[in-house]
């Protein structure tokens, strides 16, 4: 029976070194977003939220949890809804413009209706330094609601202080 042995000599040795130098050149940071906007689907009501997130030059992830209130008058649900995204981002400059897929549940409410099930999300925007670590933040989302929502597509835009650490 032949024994397969391999020799970390030559182009191994260095395309092995090669590998390690490039994961570890590539700087991780973390950031913190607080953020204020409307979710506008049936109508435009009050969203807040926060993200946390980590990014690795290009490709960064996130979670992301959200509240928008509801209105009983416009028959306009409330949304709760828990995020995990995965984004990709210019890799530096003052502003940043990234575009993120995500998945995660929500949670729709209106009087005694509820509905709790998986939600996908689509979006994009952009992260502007204002000052040291401070940023600004836009983003807009279309969600899509899966099980019977009210609505199964509901769109968001807002607008965040982001901390990067």
């Amino acid at each position: 029976m032949p024994v397969f042995r391999l020799r970390a000599g030559g182009a191994t040795a260095g395309a092995l070194t090669l590998c390690l130098v490039l994961l570890a050149s590539a700087p991780a940071h973390a950031d913190a977003t607080f953020f204020l906007g409307s979710t506008m689907t049936p109508e435009a009501r009050a969203a807040r939220g926060v993200a946390l997130g980590a990014s690795f030059a290009i490709l960064g992830f996130e979670f992301e949890y959200s509240t928008t209130s509801d209105d009983p008058a416009g028959a306009a649900p409330g949304l709760k809804t828990g995020m995990g995204n995965v984004y990709a981002q210019a890799p530096f400059g003052v502003v940043q413009f990234y575009v993120l897929l995500g998945a995660g549940v929500y949670r729709e409410r209106l009087g005694e209706a509820q509905e709790t099930s998986a939600a996908t999300s689509i979006g994009g925007g952009a992260k502007v330094s204002l000052a040291g670590p401070l940023r600004l933040r836009l983003d807009y989302r279309v969600f899509n609601l899966r099980g019977q929502p009210l609505h199964s597509r509901v769109h968001r835009m807002y607008a965040g202080l982001n901390l990067l650490f």
